[in-house]
């Protein structure tokens, strides 16, 4: 079998399946993108685009998102009939649609069958879009921009055999006319490396130490945004010092933005949430860690004794699942994509979004009595086993899935 992997950030959610298909010596596995992979994908072929050109000055403000990602479409289809042209003819593409990579290339190879990663579909209603008032706002330019932005996902389902979602509330975003060919399969969670260890020690970069039992409060996110609910649980936090004057917090992620927009004003979310809570807290409590090696995440993860996990109704985050893996005692937000993992007092506790008194509350709590919790945390790692485990359950569900749909 010959398949074809499209991600601008390869291998982005492809990884363990990539390798997985390359293992097999039958198959020629290959894949299209604009970076170097961050991470290593023995016997995949990387093959790379580069935009021939920028975004025009003077388009139309809501017509410049798809025509950028027309002009990442057009560079991934020329390197597409570079491949061609070297005798490369895949019997599947497996393509993330997120950045338009899609759009041409089946006009390079007609008879491929395509498997589209559908991650979301942005919605008015019920979703992200002005979930949050404090900094969003319910405007018609804002329901435009959203009708332009699924533009580039509306032409995958126009070229797609099937798709392929990670949850179940994420597929619930997508267009009902396409449910029918959607399979809901997790990217993974790979339990035999993310494990509790009761003997686990992480190494502040201050020289102290914590180790599992200690009283730790865990915040993990990609980038320290609205969308993962970092401003609530700044404002969370003054009162859990106060509560609980021996627990340590750590917070573990960059200063980017992945989702939203940047703060107003400037700078960075956490600049701004420490011009607003800094003087309440005792930092000497408080340790952002950024981003660390993932070695290093999993140690965070085993010195938690409570992880605090916000998300916009919104793309669900790889760490929460992580984190219930590592048997942390996870708090969460009421949302939609939290509440199809965490059953409040089964696996989890759930907590709504806005409800910053009810965080500070119940954390302090839980850092208080963690023995309270044990069959929380115990019933939370074999939930992820059961549903989400890489190598039991998602990575042959999805390799079952792409030999389906090369056959096509």
């Amino acid at each position: 079998m010959r398949i074809l992997f499209v991600h601008q950030n390869f291998p982005g959610q492809f990884r363990h399946t990539a390798i997985a298909l390359a293992a097999d010596k039958a198959n020629q596995v290959v894949a299209l993108c604009i970076n170097p992979p961050a991470y290593e994908t023995p016997g995949v072929t990387i093959a790379r685009y580069q935009p021939r050109r920028t975004s025009a000055k003077g388009v139309h403000p809501l017509a410049a998102d798809f025509e950028t990602k027309v002009i990442r479409g057009e560079a991934a289809a020329a390197a597409a009939v570079e491949l061609k042209k070297r005798g490369f003819e895949p019997d599947v593409i497996v393509v993330h649609p997120g950045w338009g990579e899609h759009i041409f290339i089946t006009d390079v190879w007609p008879r491929a069958r395509v498997l589209l990663f559908l991650e979301f579909f942005y919605r008015t209603e019920g979703y992200d879009f002005a979930f949050d008032p404090e900094l969003s706002r319910d405007t018609l330019q804002g329901r435009a921009r959203l009708r332009v932005k699924n533009a580039t996902l509306l032409t995958g389902f126009d070229v797609m055999d099937w798709g392929v979602s990670p949850t179940h509330w994420q597929k619930s975003s997508l267009p009902a006319a396409f449910h029918d060919k959607v399979s809901v399969i997790f990217d993974g969670i790979d339990t035999g490396f993310i494990t509790p260890d009761q003997e686990a020690v992480f190494a502040l970069p201050d020289g102290r130490s914590v180790r599992a039992g200690d009283e730790v409060l865990t915040f993990v996110n990609r980038n320290l945004e609205p969308y993962r609910g970092f401003h609530i649980f700044m404002r969370a936090l003054p009162a859990i010092q106060k509560a609980r004057p021996d627990a340590i917090t750590l917070v573990v992620g960059g200063d980017d933005v992945s989702y939203g927009g940047k703060p107003p004003g400037g700078g960075t979310w956490r600049e701004m949430m420490m011009k607003e809570v800094g003087d309440q807290l005792d930092m000497s409590r408080i340790v952002f860690l950024g981003r660390i090696p993932y070695p290093a995440y999993r140690q965070v993860l085993r010195v938690s004794r409570v992880h605090a996990y916000m998300t916009y109704p919104f793309v669900l985050s790889w760490s929460m699942l992580e984190s219930l893996a590592a048997e942390c005692l996870v708090i969460g937000s009421a949302t939609a994509p939290v509440k199809e993992v965490v059953r409040t007092g089964e696996n989890g506790i759930l907590v709504d979004f806005f409800d910053v008194g009810d965080w500070s509350a119940k954390i302090a709590r839980a850092l208080a009595k963690p023995r309270e919790y044990d069959d929380l945390r115990q019933q939370a790692r074999r939930d992820i086993i059961g549903r989400y485990d890489l190598n039991g359950i998602c990575l042959p569900e999805q390799l079952k899935l792409i030999r389906r749909v090369a056959a096509m």
